[in-house]
């Protein structure tokens, strides 16, 4: 299922334009193919408005479908084409129109690296935070001055709207998607399926805490840790991790700690509290029943837990970063 504050349908429709990069189209789609594979719902299709597309590398791309009709929730995503000098325009009208009738209808839209540009050309960008490759942020800021175009992020979420850095950020992009739509443990799963890291924007901590400690080799503790994210609001008991490691909860103290440099309770509140982080970002929850969502039984003391990691109480953090 969905995480209920996106609105998300499932369905991305990947715009196909002239001269694409064959990475910027690979790789964030193969994170939602990956995701689909392990139980997602996501279904993919490749438009455009021919039917025959050349990518910037000369592969040729064909049956394309047609530029569909949208509905809210869907997320349009626009990997980056190679920008030429001189050679304008950068999109063509009838897309142009096609991402003004998405946005429209309330359809969420994403670009890659240089698909920042067709965003920017419909308009979608004006008043809103984003990024795009490093040679092109002075360029964007030029011509368009509405858009408050970020660098040295990975990717930017604004509202409906979401862009990435150059290339390999692509995927960073597609697994914060993945992650908003679906949560930690399927975004940590399809990860390591495709062996990347899972990392954040800027404004974030570079490295989630779902792969912080996940760099050892002792399968009792990751078979833990994968049942800590899995079920991130129950509450779990020391007794009842030990029986997922097969360890007595001494033994497994001693390993988590070993592995991880923390205890797992300590390791289930980190958890804990970036979830929390997400969902006072991307939905309209209730702080209250952010905290239910995250496994805390009382608001008051996720207020105080939240307070004395970030800083900040969780409603000045939304404030902050809605």
């Amino acid at each position: 299922m969905a995480d209920e504050g996106t609105g998300s349908t499932g369905r991305v429709v990947v715009l196909v334009l002239p001269e694409v990069n064959l990475l910027d189209l690979a790789g964030p789609v193969q994170v939602f193919d990956t995701a689909a594979f392990l139980g997602a719902g996501y279904r993919i299709e490749h438009v455009a408005d021919a039917e025959r597309v050349a990518t910037a590398q000369g592969v040729s791309l064909a049956g394309l479908g047609a530029l569909p009709q949208v509905a809210a929730g869907d997320l349009v995503l626009v990997p980056g084409p190679r920008l030429r000098e001189h050679r304008e325009p950068y999109v063509s009208e009838t897309v142009v129109g096609w991402l003004r009738a998405a946005a429209a209808t309330g359809a969420r839209l994403a670009s890659v690296c240089t698909g920042a540009v067709a965003l920017g050309e419909a308009g979608l960008l004006d008043g809103r935070r984003c990024t795009t490759h490093w040679s092109l942020v002075e360029a964007m800021r030029a011509r368009y001055p509405a858009a408050r175009v970020q660098e040295a992020v990975l990717y930017v979420h604004d509202g409906p709207v979401s862009t990435s850095a150059g290339v390999s950020a692509g995927v960073d992009l597609a697994l914060s998607l993945v992650e908003r739509d679906h949560g930690p443990a399927l975004t940590t799963a399809v990860a390591r399926e495709l062996v990347v890291y899972l990392r954040r924007d800027g404004a974030g901590e570079q490295i989630s805490q779902f792969l912080r400690h996940r760099s050892h080799l002792d399968s009792a503790v990751h078979r833990v840790q994968d049942h800590l994210a899995g079920s991130i609001d129950a509450a779990h008991t020391l007794a009842e991790l030990a029986e997922v490691a097969n360890l007595s909860p001494r033994g497994l103290s001693r390993a988590f700690t070993a592995a991880t440099g923390i205890t797992p309770l300590e390791y289930r509140q980190r958890l804990r509290l970036e979830r929390a982080m997400s969902l006072l970002r991307e939905t309209s929850l209730p702080v209250d029943a952010v905290a239910v969502r995250c496994g805390f039984r009382e608001g008051r003391h996720f207020r105080r837990l939240f307070k004395a990691r970030y800083g900040g109480p969780p409603s000045e953090f939304r404030r902050e970063t809605g």
